[in-house]
């Protein structure tokens, strides 16, 4: 009796196991990112730029939807922003590729990286707030445009040979190309200077930034996988237009770029490093009197979006780089003077812009996850590789105040 009763038991509880062993893996609990705010804008304004940049048909791409983020598994950068140096192909500490937060939670979920519907704002309600230095006499007034396309040829990576050379995907967001064909994480200035490229005048030069996405449209370029592990989802818009135009300074004439400089700006880790380094600029084209930092901005009916990207334009004389990328060239002051022990070479201002619906979480920018697409992380990157003679010419018209 005792015999039977035993087995009774044990049948019970092999039953209970095997119920157990049958219950789902999505009923763990997952974890989520916790929102991060943005900080305060790092610029309240920007010197005068065009409102209808050249290179465009203004018919780029548009489209509405919601999108979920993929999957992504990203570490940390140290301060100096931007997507972060390494050291003979390994990360340094806080480095990019140093792993970090899975983006999707148990049973495969996909969790939100953001943005977020607040960080998008009617450009209507922005105030005019851009303050302009104010040209005395010796100021250079001139400029020069290269004209290198609108990246219709589909020059993509996650690469970012600048600041973490040697390395594929180590930006971890996905870039535009225009200018040198061979652009990637493994470019050297011999391979920039024996490549081809898009822009006109023999411009060998390299520029780069983090692409814009319409969410909730698939991605169909070879790299959309990656893009999917890194939380950068949505189709890739081609912008309606895109300048590259070389400014004077406001109080001096300018040098030439030795060739080879490299120069970013921006902070590609502004939400993580706070708005020190940050130089994001958002508009609409016909309220260029206005910009924004830390939103997205919403423009109304045949007004498109707009990215305002200046680089700095004081060199320091000697170096074509420095160790965090930024010391070397320097932004002018406020007035638009450079700071001692350093000239003026010419300043590069990127202008993009594109078609989107004006609405809240439509389009959102390549991003590190833990930045949640955050509109202050916009920068971009240079190196000049033009031909000593377009150079000079460049510097030529800047000086005697043409516009070439």
């Amino acid at each position: 009796m005792r015999r039977e009763k035993g087995m009774a038991a044990l049948v019970a509880a092999l039953s209970v196991i095997a119920v157990g062993a049958q219950a789902p893996a999505g009923a763990m609990a997952a974890t989520a990112f916790a929102p991060i705010s943005a900080p305060s804008p790092g610029q309240s304004g920007a010197p005068d730029q065009d409102e209808s940049p050249d290179q465009g048909d203004g018919t780029g791409d548009q489209n509405t939807g919601d999108q979920n983020t993929g999957d992504q598994n990203v570490g940390d950068q140290n301060g100096d922003g931007q997507d972060d140096g390494q050291n003979d192909g390994d990360q340094n500490d806080g480095g990019e590729d140093a792993g970090g937060e899975d983006n999707a939670g148990d049973g495969g979920e996909v969790l939100d990286n953001g943005p977020d519907e607040d960080d998008f704002v009617d450009i209507r309600s922005v105030q005019p707030n851009v303050d302009r230095p104010r040209f005395r006499r010796g100021g250079s007034r001139g400029s020069f445009t290269s004209r290198c396309g609108r990246n219709e040829n589909g020059h993509f990576n996650s690469d970012n040979f600048i600041v973490a050379p040697g390395v594929a995907n180590g930006a971890h967001h996905t870039h535009d190309y225009v200018g040198n064909l061979s652009t990637d994480g493994f470019s050297t200035d011999e391979s920039l200077a024996a490549a081809g490229t898009t822009c006109a005048r023999g411009d060998r030069s390299t520029y780069f930034w983090p692409v814009l996405r319409l969410r909730g449209q698939e991605d169909t370029t070879p790299q959309a996988e990656q893009s999917a592990r890194d939380g950068n989802v949505g189709r890739i818009l081609t912008p309606a237009s895109v300048s590259l135009r070389f400014q004077g300074n406001p109080r001096s004439r300018v040098t030439a770029m030795p060739r080879f400089l490299r120069v970013i700006t921006g902070d590609a880790k502004s939400v993580t490093n706070g708005p020190g380094n940050a130089r994001a600029q958002w508009t609409c084209t016909g309220f260029t009197d206005r910009v924004l930092t830390d939103k997205y901005p919403l423009c109304p009916d045949g007004s498109r979006v707009m990215r305002i990207l200046d680089f700095p334009s004081c060199w320091d004389g000697e170096n074509v780089d420095s160790a965090n990328h930024r010391t070397h060239i320097v932004f002018p002051e406020e007035n638009g003077e450079c700071p001692d022990g350093t000239r003026a070479v010419p300043q590069l201002r990127m202008t993009i812009t594109y078609n989107v619906p004006n609405e809240p979480l439509a389009f959102a920018l390549d991003s590190f996850p833990e930045e949640r697409h955050a509109p202050i992380t916009d920068h971009a990157d240079f190196e000049n590789v033009m031909p000593d003679r377009l150079m000079r010419f460049a510097v030529d018209c800047i000086n005697q105040g043409r516009n070439c």
